[in-house]
């Protein structure tokens, strides 16, 4: 499946309902990656092929989103967006992380491994 464009309705249904929850509370199946970016920047530009090939390759495992941070400016503004690309990391169970600036596709895979699938891999 190819990364999937979010709007600030989808991120309160499928990510976090912010508007009316304190406590994160994640609302997906299964764990995700989200892209904040925008058309103009280099770097995000620089990443989204490595974004689109691990999306193929964690299909059904992973879901990738990407939130343009020009069209969806509160959800940038929540999350204090300062500099793109910057990533959310959401693992099934505790908190999410952030990383800011443009990784290289190994890092993303060392991160979807050994931080978001290695609770599902446990549960099985």
């Amino acid at each position: 499946m190819a990364t999937q464009p979010m709007t600030k309705k989808d991120f309160i249904e499928k990510i976090f309902d912010y508007e009316n929850e304190k406590e994160w509370k994640y609302n997906g199946e299964l764990p995700a990656i989200i892209d904040f970016y925008a058309d103009w920047c280099g770097p995000c530009r620089s990443v989204a092929p490595a974004l689109e090939e691990l999306s193929n390759e964690y299909d059904g495992k992973l879901n990738i989103f990407k939130i343009d941070t020009e069209a969806e400016q509160e959800l940038s503004e929540v999350f204090g967006i300062q500099s793109i690309p910057t990533f959310l990391f959401i693992p099934m169970r505790g908190a999410p992380m952030m990383q800011k600036g443009a990784l290289p596709k190994k890092v993303f895979k060392d991160v979807i491994e050994e931080r978001l699938l290695w609770d599902v891999v446990e549960e099985k």
